[in-house]
């Protein structure tokens, strides 16, 4: 789901493949745990509405402690990218001509997404549209962690910087940042109501919690430098991360905290819009997953078959992402039409486990041709173009991104995917350069 494809540059032959293996499995759980959280409620055989599972099901709340691999995917992108961040320090290169490459890395494909997206869009309108209804919504709710993950990988200089400077110390700098964001939103006046400090965060909006989108974000961001550096290692601080995390999370359930680590609906309690110390839990459990299981990982990794999965799910990475939720629609039309339980029911009962056995299959033979499509397109297209190098270019070209993806996150399919559209495809012609050079071999490639 990373938008570069390759090590900043390093030759494939020295590739470190346990990063690469992270964000295959860290891939699969997202697309699984999408499918699942999506409950397709049918009337008289015809779907009519979606719920999603946080919002009937309280207890699934904790599977969201696993599901939610965010922290994962940013703590192993800033370890990728950490030795080619440090030669460009040193060299004097611009990091934002390399962020540029990276915005475009994903504009590109994203554009592709919402053109298609349009399509059905206009496709609808003149259809009736019934299945597009349900699931407007559902069709870009995925596209914040592009968002997300642009902002954060804008900020990489300032943490190869900060762990040049201080080592573990600037974790702990941000780690009490955002302690201190918390206390301010939740007006933390007596230390007998931290007892009380997930409900009272909860309680108060956003506010100054907003600063927590980027302080949070930042500390896998931190950390993943600093493991890629040694700065700990080992399955005992592997085994001391996951208890710290799992005592993290209790501790912040008991004082009020969501347990779901994602939302289900907008408005309601969360630990994401924006980002809370809860979610700081999740990343200290998957730190020490990483860290206790790299060594049996790694021994898989040795087996030519396993390899090969891996390199063909980082391949598959960005546009898997992209269109794993466009599945949902030929799912649903699929399981209308052969007449399969894929009605939610009532969830923890059999018959909602076999409704989902049977959607998440039905999702696999929907997304199946799909990918065969779009990685035709994307291997006929050019491959290698060249980011564009002119800051007010990358600047308005990263703001119609951002703008484009906020777009769509806000009005879903329609009419989000239109504006959404307008947006990235701008950023996609203005963050290359023009005109394209005839020989771009020696170019790093920003498609993925």
């Amino acid at each position: 789901m990373d938008s570069s494809s390759r090590n900043d540059g390093e030759p494939q032959a020295s590739r470190d493949r346990y990063p690469d293996a992270l964000r295959a499995g860290a891939l699969l759980v997202v697309v699984f745990g999408h499918w699942i959280a999506t409950l397709p409620r049918l009337e008289n055989g015809l779907m009519t509405t979606t719920d999603h599972l946080l919002l009937v099901w309280t207890g699934a709340g904790v599977l969201t402690w696993v599901l939610q691999v965010v922290p994962l995917f940013v703590f192993v992108s800033a370890a990728v990218s950490a030795d080619g961040a440090q030669r460009r320090l040193e060299q004097g290169h611009r990091q934002l001509h390399w962020w540029a490459g990276r915005a475009l890395g994903l504009a590109r494909p994203t554009v592709t997404y919402l053109a298609v997206l349009v399509a059905f869009v206009i496709l609808a309108a003149y259809t009736g549209g019934r299945l597009l209804g349900p699931l407007n919504h559902s069709l870009t709710v995925h596209l914040w962690f592009l968002m997300m993950l642009l902002g954060i990988q804008a900020l990489l200089p300032l943490s190869v910087w900060a762990d040049n400077r201080w080592g573990l110390k600037a974790v702990v700098g941000l780690l009490l940042i955002a302690a201190a964001v918390d206390l301010l939103r939740a007006g933390i006046t007596a230390p007998g109501e931290l007892l009380e400090l997930g409900t009272r965060v909860t309680a108060n909006g956003g506010g100054i919690g907003w600063l927590n989108a980027i302080v949070v974000w930042l500390l896998p961001q931190q950390l993943g430098i600093a493991w890629k550096r040694g700065r700990f290692s080992g399955l005992g601080t592997g085994l001391a991360l996951l208890l710290l995390g799992l005592l993290w999370l209790a501790a912040a359930v008991a004082s009020g905290y969501p347990v779901a680590m994602v939302d289900g609906a907008f408005g309601v309690p969360s630990n994401l819009l924006p980002p809370t110390l809860a979610l700081v839990g999740v990343m200290w459990v998957q730190v020490g997953f990483v860290l206790t299981f790299e060594g049996p990982v790694r021994r898989l990794l040795e087996r030519r078959r396993i390899d090969r999965v891996v390199t063909i799910l980082g391949a598959l990475g960005m546009p898997l992402y992209l269109w794993h939720k466009l599945a949902e629609l030929p799912a649903a039309w699929l399981g209308e039409r052969l007449g399969l339980p894929i009605d939610a029911g009532i969830p923890g009962e059999v018959g909602f486990w076999l409704g989902r056995l049977w959607w998440i299959v039905l999702c696999i033979v929907s997304v199946a041709p799909v990918m065969v499509a779009v990685v035709t397109f994307e291997m006929s297209r050019t491959r290698d173009v060249v980011s564009a190098t002119s800051t007010p270019a990358i600047i308005v070209g990263g703001t119609a991104l951002l703008g484009g993806i906020i777009a769509s996150l806000a009005l879903g399919a329609l009419p989000g995917a239109l504006f959404g559209l307008v947006g990235v495809a701008a950023a996609s012609w203005l963050l290359r350069v023009h005109p394209q050079p005839k020989a771009t071999s020696t170019s790093r490639s920003t498609s993925t």
